[in-house]
């Protein structure tokens, strides 16, 4: 079965790989959130991860963990965000050539991050483009692909994540994470249900992206063509490896409007003084909003990225100078 494909102990081994290159990332508290929420609340702060974001786990887990036959073959991928970043600085790190396909909209930050480190990245102007695109550079290169999320390497190495949350935090009752593609989910879902049976997993969606969501309630993939949302990390649709483990593993779905986003991003910078993506605020509106289920909980939330560009608001601090 699909969702038999990655293990606890895979987790485990990953989490061995990835000592001594991943961070481990503080988890943090705050007596105001927990008084917003009437919830105890910890935050796994992956936004102060290697790249600023989780993603960096996966992707150095499943390249520093290639089958012989791929040493030496240049690493490529597609991806506009956070994997573009992980991938980039772990095939660096690794000695691997790197090949990054970027489709607009790209985010700027994330682009110049990239090319720090020492990437090649192939512009397109749309995901179709993209896509033929990625054909063509595996087929030129004989390149390896990295997925994104729909790979059992990289969601194990997403995984490490929870590991360290429950060794940090034992006693949770609840654990909280954005999902696009599923691979942060799936991973956390395997090593929460792996250490801790009754542990509840709940996946937080934008209204305006809500494929996984559909997804996992009619056990398809449905598509989500035109998502319309600002956590520009959950506007792809999951996988066939990731349905069937995100089917296993959660215990429900919230969903997000786009103002509660805005609303958990700025209460997390100015009363925590923590800069978030978008992303990672879908994960913290259920608990700013006071869902019920949440109430009166131990409640873990991975933090999953801090990549913002704050171009526009320092412009608008410059011009009020």
């Amino acid at each position: 079965m699909l969702s038999d494909l990655v293990t606890l102990a895979d987790v485990q081994r990953a989490a061995s790989i990835l000592a001594g290159v991943a961070r481990v990332t503080p988890v943090m508290t705050s007596r105001q959130l927990d008084d917003a929420a009437q919830a105890t609340v910890f935050l796994k702060c992956e936004n102060f991860q290697r790249i600023g974001a989780f993603k960096f786990r996966g992707a150095y887990h499943a390249i520093a963990t290639l089958q012989p036959e791929a040493q030496g073959r240049p690493v490529v991928t597609l991806s506009s965000g956070n994997h573009a970043q992980g991938v980039a600085l772990a095939s660096y790190l690794l000695g691997r050539e790197a090949h990054i396909v970027m489709h607009q909209p790209i985010n700027p930050l994330k682009y110049q991050a990239t090319v720090g480190y020492h990437a090649t990245i192939h512009e397109t102007a749309d995901r179709e483009a993209a896509e033929h695109r990625l054909r063509d550079l595996l087929a030129k290169l004989r390149g390896v692909y990295i997925h994104a999320f729909n790979d059992p390497r990289v969601i194990a190495g997403q995984g490490t994540a929870m590991l360290e949350f429950l060794q940090a935090v034992p006693d949770l009752d609840v654990v909280l994470a954005p999902v696009g593609g599923g691979g942060l989910l799936s991973g956390t879902g395997i090593a929460a249900h792996g250490l801790k049976p009754s542990l509840q997993v709940y996946a937080c969606e934008p209204l305006g992206a809500l494929d996984a969501m559909h997804s996992v309630r009619e056990n398809r993939i449905v598509p989500m063509p035109d998502p319309r949302t600002i956590a520009e990390g959950l506007r792809t649709s999951i996988g066939d490896i990731t349905l069937p483990i995100l089917r296993r593993h959660l215990a429900g779905f919230f969903t997000v409007a786009e103002d509660e986003i805005v609303a958990a991003m700025r209460f997390v910078f100015e009363r925590l003084k923590l800069v978030i993506e978008p992303s990672s605020a879908v994960a913290l509106a259920p608990l700013l909003r006071r869902e019920a289920a949440l109430m009166g909980k131990r409640v873990g939330v991975i933090v999953t990225g801090g990549n913002v560009d704050l171009s526009a608001y320092f412009d608008r601090l410059r011009g009020t100078a």
